[in-house]
């Protein structure tokens, strides 16, 4: 009898709730990333995300009051295509090292923290990933070794500037991970202190592809386009870029982000790579901008595009950006594909692993 009234009892609550509903007046808690405000992308990180080389600089970021973080409306993260993502946001600085990403007091052209500023911005967007690159801007000094075997193209009875960043290549790759792996915890943190649980978003760290390569032809290995030694040339593209990215894998699993290797991105694309017809580079070449020579305050940065990924440069990372995130893969490689553009590959250390 008590079982049978409980029954009945039951069946009056469901059919009550079926008919009135919820209450129409109280809040209902959108899916994904907590907070309000739109679903949106953001990238953390250095040049390589800022949108240098790209062109079309945002006014404030292209020197204005020293600020050079060279954001382009073409950076990869504007051109991310993600389920829900609405917005957005491009906090990278061209140069910034990871101290810059992290939490802290490092500025990087009159910037502040870039965890820091993606702490304020959750205070009214509902983030749902997070791409950072970074790294490279530590003691590897990536760019700076490749401004170093330009100046290398000059001295020609001297050694290729390769033949000495060999020596300490690997410490140098040491003592950046953890570097990376410090300003990626910060950036979860920051996550996690908004209320965000792991699951609500991604995370990705992703590595440099080579700018330059071996396959230029010999007439353009000059002022003209890209005026570095062949030897050097090879070890930029063939092992300089792959241990850097191999040393940021270490740092991605360190830190248990996901991690896209773009390390072989640019193969046979490269600056300069297409002789004559630069159409299908996804790199800047040797790139001046003239007429900032003719200001005081603007004469230091007149090389800064140079040997960086061009607008569609940053439409192609983009493009396998956007498949790697709509995967649950660990870890993918940037490789191209027979259609010509750059498409999210399993990676082989990540299969290796398996």
């Amino acid at each position: 009898m008590l079982s049978a009234l409980a029954l009945a009892a039951v069946t009056v609550l469901v059919a009550v709730f079926v008919l009135t509903g919820p209450d129409p007046d109280s809040p209902v808690k959108p899916p994904g990333p907590p907070g309000t405000g739109p679903l949106t992308v953001v990238s953390l990180g250095d040049s390589t995300l800022s949108g240098e080389g790209a062109g079309d600089y945002l006014p404030d970021t292209d020197g204005k009051d020293g600020n050079w973080c060279h954001r382009s409306p073409h950076a990869a993260v504007h051109q991310i295509k993600l389920t829900g993502v609405v917005e957005s946001v491009n906090l990278a600085c061209s140069g910034a090292p990871s101290e810059h990403v992290a939490l802290g007091d490092t500025e990087q052209w009159t910037e502040p923290s870039q965890a820091g500023r993606l702490r304020e911005l959750l205070n009214d967007h509902r983030v749902t990933a997070v791409v950072v690159a970074i790294g490279a801007n530590d003691e590897p000094h990536f760019s700076r070794l490749i401004s170093e075997c330009f100046t290398a193209w000059f001295m020609e009875k001297d050694s290729p500037c390769s033949a000495g960043i060999k020596r300490d290549w690997q410490h140098r790759l040491d003592a950046m991970v953890p570097k990376v792996v410090a300003a990626l915890e910060d950036v979860k943190q920051v996550l996690k202190d908004a209320g965000y649980e792991r699951s609500d978003y991604e995370l990705v760290l992703q590595s440099y592809a080579s700018p330059i390569g071996p396959g230029i032809p010999e007439q353009w290995r000059n002022l003209n386009g890209c005026p570095f030694r062949v030897d050097d040339l090879r070890w930029v593209a063939e092992t300089g870029a792959v241990e850097l990215s191999e040393a940021l894998r270490g740092a991605a699993r360190q830190a248990d982000v996901r991690f896209l290797d773009l390390s072989r991105a640019g193969a046979g694309h490269e600056a300069c790579s297409g002789g004559d017809d630069a159409g299908e580079e996804w790199f800047t070449r040797f790139t001046v901008r003239w007429d900032d020579l003719e200001q005081a305050d603007r004469a230091s940065h007149v090389l800064q595009e140079s040997f960086h990924p061009n607008a569609e440069g940053h439409k192609q990372m983009a493009r396998c950006l956007s498949e790697f995130l709509a995967t649950d893969d660990r870890e993918a490689a940037c490789l191209e594909g027979v259609d010509g553009n750059l498409h999210a590959a399993p990676s082989a250390q990540s299969l290796a692993g398996s």
